[in-house]
């Protein structure tokens, strides 16, 4: 797990010293930062009273903070692949001055994800708020779910001080970060477990459905409303929101839905079968065979080493996690069936995606290609790029560069999927796309050969969470120079609108607060405008998405 400050201010100033320590702390530090403890009588920082107990944090240049809260009971022993189980109350007043753990992960993707982690025991989250006391006009609350394909990241890296100020022009806001089961653990499926009577498989769904279930028993008392309620996420956060959006178990827990990076994603989940054949599998490897309480019983007694061990290696998942999958009872549907039939929780959306998505995984890929790192040859191109999309994606068209080409080819059809979500949720419930075009922001690989971050995916998660910069490794790095720099000042300005629209969005279900400007009302027909995230802000017809990012081709090529 992270070493943690009770500053997360401070945490950011001395991130340099503490990354020279992290190899030196010892086990017994560690296992002191794995559970809450109760306040001691001299700490100053203010309290709060939730259901389960008093709660003490600190509070950081206006903002309260509130960390390590525990929202379910630990998902151990015979709690592993259960729903989780309520939160033991507690007396006293709770040290809520450090996160809680990181849930078991292992694949952490270069400098995206990490320490890797081994605690079962990590479900909980994280307020920031402004006042916290439940005084005066209740805030909108933004409720957000970390990235990371669902096998890896960690609330830890999300400062959401900013977020919860609303910035200069923006609306203070509760905002809420939690950590939720990963990999196996969050997203499993098999034969003797699925038989116990039980909601089974989309588990990290269910924590998420918890966490929400906290917020509305809870968040009055830090000074938020429960009645406006905006979930989001980035990447597998973006999906997970969507999942809850489908899921009849989410119903009245939220009434606003952020997807950031993307909806395309979201557009196909894998099937119950899919899920069920990668957790026999895994099963089998596990040596636990079988489909009966016996099996059950193996399955849970392995230690989590040992199914991290089977999960995957720190650059790449293995072939037995699932991710959200469309099991029948908590996500009933497929998206394009739910989307299509207006089955599914209806209330004000935003969503979009950056323009160079792909770059994230050709910046992974060379990354682990060394060292010395690599980038794509144009052989490796050629023999990944066939057939009609070869004529469409020439390297005569992108200056030689295979890594840009292959950048394209990979990113377009997301951004053309994308679309076609945003047109089906369109004429039925409000909707607000964007275009995140931003192409030199920093970014928290390290300068590789031929690399060209531009607008990548996770790139745009530092204008919304001050200072965002990955996991413990990363270190946001200048574009061209290579070298570490924070945003300047037109980035800083492009952060504050971006904070302002979503904490407006929190407050009204719409980015404006009100009006169709500087962000217009996606329309269901040909003359839908995108909000087009750059500097400085504009706007893009639909007409002109539809070519940027090749979708006469695409809709040809793909199946929605």
């Amino acid at each position: 797990m992270h070493i943690n400050t009770s500053s997360i201010e401070g945490r950011r100033r001395a991130r340099s010293r503490y990354m020279a320590l992290l190899a030196s702390v010892s086990v017994l530090s560690v296992a002191a930062a794995a559970a809450p403890t109760l306040a001691g009588a001299a700490n100053d920082g203010p309290v709060v009273s939730t259901v389960d107990g008093s709660v003490r944090g600190y509070a950081d240049k206006g903002v309260n903070v509130f960390l390590g809260i525990p929202y379910a009971a630990p998902p151990v022993g015979k709690l592993r692949w259960q729903p989780p189980a309520a939160a033991k109350k507690w007396k006293g007043t709770l040290d809520a001055t450090r996160f809680g753990n990181t849930c078991p992960q292992v694949t952490e993707l270069g400098a995206f994800a990490g320490p890797s982690s081994t605690s079962e025991d990590c479900l909980y989250l994280n307020v920031f708020t402004t006042g916290g006391s439940g005084n005066g006009k209740k805030k909108p609350v933004i409720v957000w779910i970390h990235g990371g394909g669902n096998i890896d990241g960690e609330t830890n890296d999300y400062d959401a001080s900013k977020l919860a100020t609303g910035g200069p022009s923006g609306v203070p806001t509760v905002v809420v970060t939690l950590n939720y089961r990963l990999g196996i653990f969050g997203f499993f499926s098999h034969a003797s477990i699925n038989g116990e009577g039980h909601l089974w498989g989309n588990y990290g769904i269910l924590d998420q459905q918890a966490a929400l279930r906290w917020v509305q028993r809870n968040i009055a008392a830090f000074g938020g409303d429960p009645d406006k309620v905006a979930l989001g996420g980035q990447s597998a956060g973006a999906v997970d929101t969507g999942a809850n959006q489908l899921s009849p178990y989410a119903n009245g827990l939220f009434n606003r839905a952020i997807y950031q990076s993307s909806p395309g994603f979201f557009s196909t989940l894998p099937s119950a079968n899919d899920a069920l054949t990668k957790g026999s599998a895994f099963a089998t490897a596990a040596n636990c065979p079988g489909s009966n309480t016996a099996a059950a019983a193996c399955l849970r007694d392995l230690p989590v080493s040992r199914v991290l061990q089977l999960q995957g290696t720190p650059n790449a998942d293995g072939p037995y996690t699932a991710g959200a999958f469309v099991d029948g009872s908590v996500i009933p549907l497929t998206p394009e069936q739910a989307f299509s039939s207006g089955r599914f929780n209806k209330m004000p959306i935003i969503g979009g995606a950056v323009k160079d998505e792909i770059t994230f995984t050709t910046g992974i890929t060379e990354y682990f290609s060394g060292p010395p790192q690599a980038p794509m040859t144009a052989a490796q191109y050629a023999a990944a790029v066939t057939g009609p999309a070869a004529a469409q994606y020439p390297l005569s068209s992108f200056g030689g560069d295979p890594m840009l080409a292959y950048e394209r080819f990979q990113t377009d059809p997301a951004k053309c999927r994308e679309l076609h979500v945003m047109q089906l949720w369109a004429p039925q419930v409000p909707t607000y796309a964007y275009d995140f075009t931003y192409q030199n922001a920093p970014y928290y690989f390290p300068k590789m050969p031929g690399f060209k971050p531009l607008a990548a995916h996770t790139i745009d998660i530092q204008f919304l969470f001050d200072n965002w910069h990955g996991g413990n490794l990363g270190v946001n790095i200048d574009q061209t120079t290579g070298q570490p720099r924070e945003l300047n000042a037109e980035e800083t300005k492009l952060s504050d609108q971006l904070v302002a629209a979503w904490s407006n969005f929190a407050n009204t279900g719409n980015p404006n607060g009100s009006g169709n400007s500087p962000w217009p009302k996606f329309g269901a027909g040909k003359n839908a405008k995108y909000f087009v995230q750059d500097i400085p802000l504009s706007t893009t017809a639909v007409s002109n998405f539809r070519d940027t990012y090749k979708c006469n081709f695409w809709d040809t090529q793909l199946t929605y």
